[in-house]
């Protein structure tokens, strides 16, 4: 039996992967005054006067929002809200099991972004932060940037933003074992959507040499035209030599390449024309851009993959959980560019140097101690950047 047959009869079983569970018994009249009525009364009030302390006597403090509209489902596409639920329950229970924090998936049935932007806001004074998921490009920056724009609480579309942290921990390690420095390196990415894009902001503020983003029109130029408007803002801050051409042009002579995109696009000889030691990540799924052992075989140093069947899997599981929890223990207004790179530096420095090989260049995600050193990392950021409402 194959996983894909397998996972469905356990799903058959479960019957669902979440539950709500009481934090407070209710087995007399008095535990039912106090949990409820008439005793409820009384912290309603006191949040009336101070909706603030909706975080202290209530679960808002550690409770997060997983919402999708069901357009870009993992390698699905668009299946609906009904069919995304099994996928934001699986995040919620990752919320839970590694970070502690509670989550509730929210299926939208509507593909209008006002609808989706004003539906969000108006149910956001429930919870401590918006995890958005599985939303298509370009839609998903519109309602991100808007929801930042008019909620108080943080807003963070994983498949953008984990995704771009979880690469850029890699890179950084990646750059060591190599021995490269981030600021001297050329890295092509492949894909400009949702990823690709983000992934590509991270690494400016990584402070990576220069990027060369490709799409299924070429390589981006400033210039050019665009059908995504977050291109322009993109092809202004890379392809520094403004080079034109296909994805093998991009490739030559090129430290590393991050796929985001389409199986089976990077051939072995686009990998023998990078530089010495090429990196490689090749992210799509479930068949990457290249597998492995051609990416090897024509010379790539360290190859990173999104399957857990090979060596250094780029894996969000080792970053949103440790992103909410941090941001959520000093409430934290937004999730912004310095708590990105400092989960991504933590996460970079959880495996030791002398661990370090070019087939351990991230941790393990089971290890329990990352979401702990993740969660550190971006509420002290937090505090620096002047964007949390509480200390530690």
């Amino acid at each position: 039996m194959d996983i894909m047959e397998s996972a469905l009869l356990k799903h058959k079983e479960w019957k669902g992967k979440i539950e709500i569970v009481s934090r407070t018994p209710v087995n007399d009249r008095d535990q039912l005054s106090h949990a409820y009525t008439p005793g409820v009364a009384r912290p309603c009030l006191e949040i009336q006067k101070d909706p603030e302390l909706s975080y202290a006597l209530t679960r808002r403090h550690n409770l997060v929002a997983v919402i999708t509209d069901g357009t870009a489902v993992l390698g699905l596409g668009d299946i609906g809200p009904e069919a995304s639920m099994p996928v934001m329950e699986g995040k919620c229970a990752l919320f839970k099991e590694f970070a502690d924090v509670d989550a509730f998936p929210i299926c939208i049935d509507s593909k209008d972004t006002d609808e989706i932007v004003k539906t969000i806001a108006l149910i956001s004074k429930s919870f401590g932060g918006i995890n958005l998921e599985d939303i298509s490009a370009p839609r998903c920056f519109e309602i991100e940037k808007r929801l930042k724009e008019i909620v108080d609480i943080p807003v963070f579309h994983d498949d953008q933003h984990g995704t771009a942290i979880v690469a850029s921990a890699a890179m950084i390690n990646a750059a060591k074992v190599s021995g490269r420095q981030i600021k001297d390196m050329t890295l092509v990415i492949n894909g400009a959507g949702a990823a690709g894009c983000a992934i590509a902001k991270q690494f400016i503020t990584l402070g990576i040499g220069n990027i060369i983003m490709v799409d299924i029109n070429g390589i981006i130029c400033d210039g050019d035209e665009f059908t995504n408007p977050a291109h322009y803002e993109l092809a202004k801050l890379t392809n520094k030599n403004n080079i034109r051409g296909s994805l093998a042009d991009a490739m030559k002579g090129a430290d590393a390449f991050i796929g985001v995109s389409k199986p089976g696009l990077v051939s072995e000889e686009m990998v023998k024309s990078m530089a010495d030691k090429p990196i490689i990540f090749a992210m799509a799924n479930p068949t990457p851009e290249i597998m492995p052992d051609k990416a090897r075989s024509a010379g790539a140093f360290i190859v990173g993959t999104g399957r857990s069947d090979f060596p250094n899997q780029i894996n969000n599981v080792v970053a949103f959980p440790g992103v909410f929890k941090g941001a959520l223990a000093v409430r934290a207004k937004d999730i912004n560019e310095d708590m990105k790179l400092a989960a991504a530096y933590a996460i970079a420095s959880s495996v030791p140097e002398d661990k370090l090989t070019p087939d351990n260049i991230l941790p393990d995600p089971f290890d329990r101690n990352i979401p702990k050193a993740v969660a550190k990392a971006v509420a002290e950021a937090a505090i620096k950047s002047g964007i949390a409402r509480t200390e530690l």
